[in-house]
């Protein structure tokens, strides 16, 4: 399924971090426990109920990165989530289950991790999945230059960050339709996440939206949004952590969308 990694994540040429940004994560990442997290028995055994087998060393991978994360954590707002066994599984394991969904994409394929803070669920996944492309998107300088961080320390292969807001980056032609699939999670309600997401995923593509035990009701209050944007809903996944949605693009996002900053979650479209 997962293939072993080989080389350093590249970045997209962007804004440079003040240099004090980047000391104060090199700083972080220098201090950072060198032994990784051991998952709890329960978690493998979820994996495994879901399909999911890991080729040599990604079990050791993903708890490093939850170590540097839960460290990190301690000097920079990136998870309201202090204890290991319980990151394990609203982190790691919840970022594991779209790997059904993403199951059928084939390698080299692209996905783009909407609003991605500390990394989650983008890490876990290139660490797992390194045959696929991944960009990793978030407005905060400071967590881009941490996952940065974290993914040139596990060798991610074909993945870059990008440090901009959605709404710009959505109408940003190198980005805008170009994807064969958006994820994202605790963006925001459905219509938001919606109207941030499917732009940047070309007509045919998908977005994969981890959403709570609500995910009904949100979808009945985007009907209005998903009309607009162009795209239906294609199915929802339950998984152990909640519900995955699929949002299927089915033509070029309208020129209207996204709207401006801060727009899609002050007025969410359809007033939902």
């Amino acid at each position: 399924m997962a293939m072993p990694n080989r080389s350093s994540a590249t970045s997209e040429p962007a804004p440079a971090p003040d240099r004090s940004v980047e000391a104060f994560i090199a700083e972080i990442v220098s201090d950072a426990p060198k032994e990784p997290l051991v998952p709890p028995p329960e978690f493998l055994a979820q994996c495994a109920e879901l399909g999911i087998a890991f080729e040599p060393g990604e079990v050791e991978k993903l708890g490093r990165f939850l170590a540097l994360l839960l460290h990190a954590n301690a000097r920079m707002n990136l998870t309201a989530i202090k204890d290991p066994a319980e990151a394990w599984t609203r982190h790691i394991l919840d970022s594991l289950t779209l790997m059904a969904p993403l199951a059928e994409l084939p390698a080299g394929a692209s996905v783009i991790d909407v609003g991605t803070g500390g990394g989650v669920p983008g890490v876990p996944l290139a660490i797992v999945r390194p045959d696929l492309r991944f960009t990793l998107l978030d407005a905060t300088a400071k967590k881009t230059t941490f996952v940065r961080a974290a993914l040139d320390m596990f060798g991610v292969e074909h993945s870059k960050v990008v440090t901009a807001r959605a709404e710009e980056a959505g109408r940003d032609p190198e980005h805008r339709d170009t994807y064969d699939a958006a994820i994202a999670r605790a963006v925001g309600p459905m219509a938001t996440i919606a109207e941030l997401a499917t732009p940047f995923v070309k007509p045919g593509g998908v977005a994969l939206l981890i959403k709570g035990e609500k995910a009904s009701e949100e979808l009945e209050n985007a009907k209005a949004a998903l009309h607009l944007l162009l795209s239906h809903h294609a199915g929802t996944l339950e998984t152990p952590t909640g519900r995955i949605v699929i949002l299927e693009k089915m033509r070029p996002t309208p020129k209207a969308y996204p709207r401006g900053n801060g727009e899609p979650k002050r007025r969410p479209l359809g007033g939902s």
